[in-house]
């Protein structure tokens, strides 16, 4: 008698370090709760090493890869095709693999608009930004946020010119204006305030002026952490509104990868709160 039963396919995620990933958890969560059966597993790869592990995993019968950290730019220039979310942020962070083709998307914006927008109720129309880096990680999220119309996004940034490559990317519409962290004091509170940069994670002080924040103000730091993050500690410092991390951003921008690879969209709530347990 034989066994007709497929194997369960398989995901990934790929990068350097990845043993703290709460990936796996997620969409075991996600596979669980739709009824797909999959696995998913973690794969530390060296960016010398990392075309290597992502078409090693597509030849052993590998379906998909979420990339991290330090990858996401390498994973852009890797695929063979790109979305229009992908090519606006200059990075991949979702790989699909059919055969020997590899479709690049991003789902890093749409996880975070969707945070702020659906979890934590904040219609973004009209609002003030600010925006904390001009790396990578705020690349990702500029096009997002234009799109649901804020007043005007400021963008701070250390160096001056990082910030003025970023705007140009996207047109150098009026919405944005650009300032370096130097620019802050005497600024008004912002509405939203989104830290994309480095500030504070080594130990500094977190280089922004408590007038930035009012009791109106929400604070949200793209990292996150088992404990308050330093930006969202500086926030709580400063009484904002609300001050929160990047978990449920996480569980969003999975979700859409799931929803890419396998056709269906989790329900995020729950899996969320199993998270933050």
């Amino acid at each position: 008698m034989t066994n007709n039963s497929a194997p369960p396919d398989r995901y990934g995620l790929v990068g350097h370090p990845v043993e703290h990933s709460r990936s796996p958890f997620i969409h075991t969560l996600f596979a669980r709760q739709t009824g797909q059966q999959l696995t998913y597993e973690l794969i530390d790869a060296a960016p010398a090493a990392f075309e290597t592990a992502v078409r090693g995993f597509g030849a052993a019968g590998g379906r998909g890869l979420n990339v991290t950290v330090p990858h996401k730019e390498a994973a852009f220039t890797l695929v063979d095709e790109l979305s229009k979310t992908a090519r606006m942020a200059g990075a991949v962070n979702t790989i699909t693999i059919v055969g020997n083709h590899l479709r690049g998307d991003n789902t890093d914006g749409v996880g975070f608009i969707r945070d702020i927008t659906v979890n934590q109720g904040l219609d973004l129309a009209g609002r003030s930004v600010i925006l904390f880096g001009a790396g990578g990680a705020a690349r990702g999220v500029v096009g997002p946020l234009l799109a649901e119309k804020p007043a005007k996004i400021v963008i701070a940034n250390r160096s001056r010119p990082r910030a003025v490559e970023l705007a140009a990317h996207f047109g150098n519409p009026p919405e944005i204006e650009l300032i370096d962290f130097d620019g802050l004091t005497g600024l008004p509170a912002f509405d939203l305030l989104v830290n994309a940069s480095s500030a504070g994670l080594k130990g500094e002080a977190t280089p922004f002026p408590g007038s930035l924040v009012s009791t109106d103000s929400v604070c949200y730091d793209m990292v996150y952490s088992r404990n308050d993050t330093p930006f969202v500690a500086w926030a709580r410092q400063h009484n904002a509104g609300l001050a929160i991390q990047g978990w449920g951003m996480l569980v969003e921008q999975a979700a859409e990868s799931f929803r890419i690879w396998r056709g269906v969209m989790p329900v995020t709530a729950p899996i969320l709160k199993q998270l933050l347990r």
